[in-house]
Order: C-alpha cells, then sequence, then structure tokens
C-alpha cells in the first residue's frame, strides 16, 4: 500500500480544492463561519478531569482540523470568530462556557495561533502524508500548550509544574489519539481527492 500524496496542486489545502468561481469570497465566508461553528460545537464534548481547571474537549482537534483544512488565513480568522464570539458571550467554550479570563482561554488564544501554523504547515504539504500529518498536529498541539499552560499558571496562581500537571499531563494521551486520527483522516482525505482529480 503506497501512502504518496495525491497528485493536486502544491500550495493548496482541502478547502482550495471546492469550485470557487465568481463566489470565492461567499464561500471562503461560509469555511470560516463554519470552522468556528464546529470548534463551539466540539467544545462541548467536554470531560472534567479531576484536580484540574481545564477538561477534555474535542476543540482542540477542531481548531487543527479547521487550521490545516482551511489554510493559515482562513484558519485563523476562524479561530478568531470563535473567540471573539464567545468574548461577546456565546456560550461555545468548553462546556457551554463563554468570555475572556477563564483558567482555560489560554487554550483558545494558543488555538488561534496553532491554526496559523498549522494552516500555513498544510499549504507546504503538512496534511498529504502520515508521517507529516503527525508532525504537523504534535506541533499544533505543542502551541496550544505553550500558551495555555502558562496562561493557566497566571490565571489560577499556579506554579509552573502544577500548571504543567494540571493542563499538560492529562491531555497527553488523548492528544495522541486525536492526532492518529487526523493522521487517518488527512491523508485519506487527499488520497481521494488525487483519485477524483
Amino acid at each position: 500500500m503506497s501512502t504518496a500524496a495525491a497528485p493536486v496542486r502544491t500550495g493548496a489545502v482541502l478547502a482550495d480544492l471546492l469550485p470557487a468561481a465568481r463566489h470565492r469570497y461567499a464561500i471562503d465566508t461560509a469555511l470560516v463561519v463554519g470552522g468556528a461553528a464546529l470548534t463551539g460545537i466540539a467544545a462541548q464534548i467536554a470531560v472534567p478531569v479531576p484536580g484540574s481547571p481545564v477538561p477534555v474537549t474535542g476543540q482542540t482537534f477542531a481548531a487543527l482540523l479547521v487550521g490545516t483544512a482551511l489554510g493559515a488565513r482562513r484558519g485563523f480568522l476562524s479561530l478568531a470568530v470563535y473567540a471573539l464570539v464567545g468574548m461577546a458571550g456565546m456560550p461555545w467554550f468548553a462546556g457551554g462556557s463563554s468570555g475572556a479570563g477563564g483558567a482555560s482561554f489560554g487554550y483558545v488564544l494558543g488555538m488561534l495561533l496553532a491554526a496559523t501554523v498549522v494552516g500555513s504547515l498544510a499549504r507546504r504539504g503538512g496534511d498529504r502524508s502520515v508521517p507529516r500529518t503527525a508532525g504537523t498536529m504534535v506541533l499544533g498541539s505543542a502551541i496550544i500548550y505553550a500558551v495555555g499552560v502558562p496562561y493557566l499558571a497566571l490565571s489560577t496562581g499556579m506554579s509552573a509544574s502544577a500548571a504543567i500537571a494540571a493542563g499538560l499531563v492529562p491531555f497527553l494521551l488523548g492528544d495522541a489519539l486525536k492526532a492518529a486520527l487526523a493522521m487517518g483522516a488527512l491523508p485519506a482525505a487527499w488520497k481521494l481527492v488525487g483519485r477524483r482529480g
């Protein structure tokens, strides 16, 4: 079985393969809003972690998937809409929360940056094979934690080691499972597109 990348133009992300015609702005707007909504819906899949103010959610997976599928610009805009609408009061952060400043809000900010980075990597083929997708997802997750864990420490007064214990360690297994799902789904989508193209 071959894992070769699909013969689709380089520099494209999955969203670029949608028919554009004269309606590119409308399609991009729908993709951005849809990505924000997907992230908000995925955030409602929330499982509390004993001893941590941060739950396990589907939100990080959705944010990385949105960034990868939409590309850096649309991924950033999508997560910006998600963050701004949630800050304005829409209850679509983890577990139906909203507003800025909660202990887990740093992860939302990290997702904004991560979606941009993984979207940029996807334009360079970072989602077209299993190993490249694994690297893209690991980097995206690391960015989320690089912002989220220090924010958790600052917002709660935890020490750095306590924030790592409460805001990173309990999530590593789940992130590995999410990365495995992406490693299967994204290259498979490119293979499917390659067969149709």
